[in-house]
């Protein structure tokens, strides 16, 4: 029995790895050879050894078969160890504290695995490593970079594109091995930003060129390899962006480009997209004569003979407009023809548009009450109002008196015998036209009594008024451009007249005025979406007609305000309440109880104004915003159409309210509505 044990704890030590420690070394030396040997005995000979703390997984199981031939130092040793795990599928994790941890593969992934830098470790030690990347997007590099990694070992590649970054996780050899891919590729995307100084071309005209060239060349070509180009036309130079070989190119084609013209000037036509023409001539005519004068000032001052040239220059300048086209002719020296490029280039913009809605809300209320008793005696005398508002009962006996019928009087006549006679006239009838005219001013009750010597008339009315008026008047208009809005009429009114000689055929002069609603408007959009407006707002009406001619109702607003888009404020207003009362009494009998109301006239008058403007500015930059705008307002007059179709017309039931079609959906604008209309008539007569 002892000799088996014997023989047994030879094997054993024959089995592990053995360390030969020479003091008179000056390192240590290792070598190791196994055969048939337990996983776990074989890492605790690695801890023993290397006088380490390894920690093994429970799931770690096997048998180790490996031999070493050569003599090792301490750091081939140990990777020697993480080789021999890495072929039986297994990871060591150096923990934070020093030990050693001894996982499956795919388990290293979620382990706190340490975090390297870019001087990372070699082997198959497990590691992280963040690898940021400049020049390309980690979204679409790393798919790529997880191709090449080892996954089913546990290794894992991760982007996070907020910071444009790659972590990599796996055995540091590999992980190495992929940190130096990516800075390869990124070396090779680099895109830095050159910039072309042009001395004789244009930098737009430069750019447009360039990109034709490189346009021709095929939508095989890589994106990368795809320059980018942008004129700077303020300072008329070109940035040229892309990889390093493509910008070489574009400089080279650029400066080849940028030479010196052979004429001394040159003609130029600029087709003007949203500016006139000809009011764009007169501009760029200020704008050449004083560049010319800044020319001859500089050369005078410093001395040079340059004022000839400047005056030559000048005289070579030519600008002129085109109307049938809306075009500039411009012929100028190069330069001069530059900067008019880049000025009619900043005016010649789609200029942004403002719908611009008012509404002017006004709600009357008025209220009287009219009561009064007049009385009259043929013998005592009467009591009369002439407030206005009563109708004089003196003036109500005058015409009662005019109105009675006349009877005829006896006239003697002689007849042609020379025999006297009488006879009686006709009766005459009275003059009514008094009674009515005070009859007709009458409002309300009005009745009286006779009795003996005595009338009275009493006279009662109330009245009330309510009126609702809402004006929503609404213009579109271009950028500080004025736009003149009216709905009305015209109204003519005597301004003067000359009598002829003997004061016959009078010559008179009209005018014709303008009644109803008028906005004036004119917008100016400022930063911010803001819009100044001035505005004049009127609305006016006919109040009547006097003696002399006739009289109108007018309102009218005048001011500026700042407004923000879509935003509705308020321009002015009134707010008016008006209360009077008018008695008219018989002293002292008048202020009697109950009795008194025999002997007086009260009238009561109420009135409430609530006048009100408001105003709302639109934006409106794009077609999509305008289109939008517009199918609104269609589609509202289109419904009211549809209500009043639905009603019909009281007296003539064949016939049909006329509606326009509705607007299709995705269409710019309605087809013609005369054309449907007629459409429409034929259907109805088949």
């Amino acid at each position: 029995m002892q000799v088996l044990k014997r023989m047994a704890a030879a094997a054993f030590a024959a089995s592990l790895v053995f360390s030969v420690p020479t003091f008179a070394q000056p390192a240590e030396e290792f070598s190791a050879s196994f055969r048939n040997t337990d996983i776990n005995e074989f890492i605790q000979v690695v801890s023993r050894n290397l006088e380490k703390t390894i920690i093994v997984d429970p799931e770690v199981r096997g048998r180790v078969n490996v031999r070493s031939y050569d003599v090792m130092t301490r750091d081939q040793y140990y990777s020697f160890f993480l080789n021999v795990l890495s072929v039986y599928g297994y990871a060591v994790v150096e923990m934070d504290t020093g030990p050693l941890k001894v996982i499956r593969d795919r388990d290293a992934k979620n382990a706190p695995t340490p975090v390297v830098d870019d001087e990372g470790t070699l082997g198959d030690e497990w590691v992280t490593r963040v690898v940021p990347v400049r020049n390309v997007s980690v979204r679409e590099l790393a798919p790529l970079l997880r191709q090449l990694n080892d996954q089913t070992a546990g290794g894992a590649v991760m982007n996070y594109d907020v910071s444009n970054v790659i972590m990599i996780t796996g055995r540091a050899a590999n992980v190495n091995r992929l940190a130096q891919i990516i800075q390869r590729v990124d070396r090779v995307g680099d895109q830095d930003v050159e910039i072309v100084q042009l001395e004789f071309a244009s930098a737009s005209e430069m750019v447009r060129i360039a990109q034709s060239v490189f346009a021709q060349q095929g939508t095989g070509t890589p994106e990368m390899l795809v320059p980018r180009l942008v004129a700077d036309e303020r300072t008329n130079r070109v940035l040229v962006s892309g990889e390093t070989r493509a910008r070489e190119r574009v400089v080279r084609l650029i400066r080849q480009l940028d030479q010196e013209m052979q004429t001394s000037g040159n003609t130029r036509v600029f087709y003007l997209r949203y500016a006139k023409a000809e009011e764009m001539v007169n501009l760029l005519r200020g704008m050449t004569d004083t560049l010319i004068a800044e020319e001859q000032r500089a050369a005078s001052g410093s001395g040079q003979t340059g004022g000839g040239s400047a005056a030559r220059r000048g005289a070579e300048v030519s600008i002129e407009a085109h109307e049938s086209t809306n075009a500039l002719v411009v012929t100028a020296q190069p330069d001069m023809l530059r900067a008019i490029e880049d000025v009619v280039g900043q005016l010649d913009i789609r200029r942004a548009q403002v719908l611009v809605e008012a509404i002017i809300v006004e709600v009357f209320e008025g209220d009287g009450t009219n009561f009064g008793i007049q009385w009259i005696s043929e013998d005592y005398g009467m009591t009369q109002y002439t407030t206005g508002n009563q109708v004089p009962l003196g003036a109500l006996a005058v015409a009662v008196e005019q109105a009675r019928d006349r009877p005829g009087a006896e006239v003697t006549r002689v007849d042609n015998a020379g025999n006297p006679f009488t006879e009686r006239q006709p009766d005459q009838q009275g003059d009514l036209s008094l009674l009515a005219q005070l009859l007709g001013s009458a409002n309300g009750l009005l009745f009286g009594t006779v009795q003996d010597s005595w009338a009275a008339v009493v006279q009662a009315v109330a009245t009330n008024t309510n009126s609702n008026i809402l004006s929503a008047p609404s213009i579109t208009t271009l950028d500080n451009q004025e736009a003149v809005f009216l709905v009305g009429q015209e109204v003519p009114t005597l301004t003067g007249s000359t009598a002829g000689s003997n004061n016959t055929n009078p010559f008179q002069t009209v005018e014709r005025r303008e009644i109803g609603i008028r906005l004036r408007v004119t917008p100016q959009i400022n930063e911010g979406d803001s819009v100044q407006l001035q505005i004049e707002q009127e609305v006016s009406s006919i109040a009547g007609s006097t003696s002399v001619d006739v009289t109108f109702n007018k309102r009218e607003l005048q001011t500026t305000v700042l407004a923000n888009d879509g935003d509705t404020i308020v321009l002015g207003g009134l707010i008016d309440e008006d209360v009077q009362e008018s008695l008219s009494k018989v002293p002292l009998l008048g202020n009697l109880p109950v009795i008194g109301h025999l002997f007086k006239s009260t009238s009561v008058t109420t009135r409430k104004r609530n006048l009100m403007v408001f105003i709302r500015p639109t934006i409106v930059r794009d077609d999509a915003t305008m289109g939008s705008l517009s199918q609104r307002k269609y589609s509202y007059i289109r419904a009211q159409q549809l209500m009043q179709q639905e009603r019909g017309l009281s007296l003539r039931s064949r016939d049909t309210v006329p509606v326009i079609p509705e607007w299709p959906e995705g269409t710019p604008m309605p087809e013609s509505f005369e054309r449907l209309l007629e459409q429409r008539r034929n259907n109805n007569d088949n």
